[in-house]
């Protein structure tokens, strides 16, 4: 995209998704020309409508992708690269520090976010058949 001149649209809001983004330009040796990158400032599907609008590339997650795709001029150009893998995580707030937090409701509900049914729920939650995450606090059995 850099070397080519593309125009790539950012979400530019300090997500996950951004500091991602973020990240891989470094390792592509850096931003693009200003002329050429734009932070919309956005969720990302306004972002994925605007870079359809434009002809622009961008980075996206694979919900926000499949529940535009239908709507856009747009397609998949890179996927399944260990460099775009974008974990999510879980901790409880410090109840020392903030007294008022349900901590053990918090506890409570990491235990069964990341016990083996829990895992398993978001290893089948799916869009349109697509699945959308990978546990990783209980691994597959083989």
């Amino acid at each position: 995209v850099r070397q080519a001149g593309a125009l790539f649209v950012s979400r530019g809001d300090d997500s996950g998704t951004h500091k991602k983004e973020r990240a891989l330009w470094a390792l592509a040796g850096g931003m693009p020309e200003t002329a050429n990158y734009r932070e919309a400032g956005q969720g990302m599907g306004a972002v994925l409508v605007m870079s359809s609008e434009l002809g622009a590339y961008t980075l996206t997650d694979r919900g926000t992708w499949l529940a535009f795709r239908e709507k856009l001029n747009l397609e998949v150009l890179v996927e399944g690269d260990d460099r775009l893998f974008n974990p999510y995580g879980i901790i409880a707030v410090n109840p020392d520090r903030y007294r008022e937090v349900n901590y053990l409701g918090a506890m409570r509900f990491i235990a069964w976010l990341t016990s083996v049914s829990g895992q398993q729920l978001i290893r089948e939650f799916t869009v349109q058949g697509t699945p959308l995450f990978i546990p990783t606090a209980v691994k597959d059995r083989p």
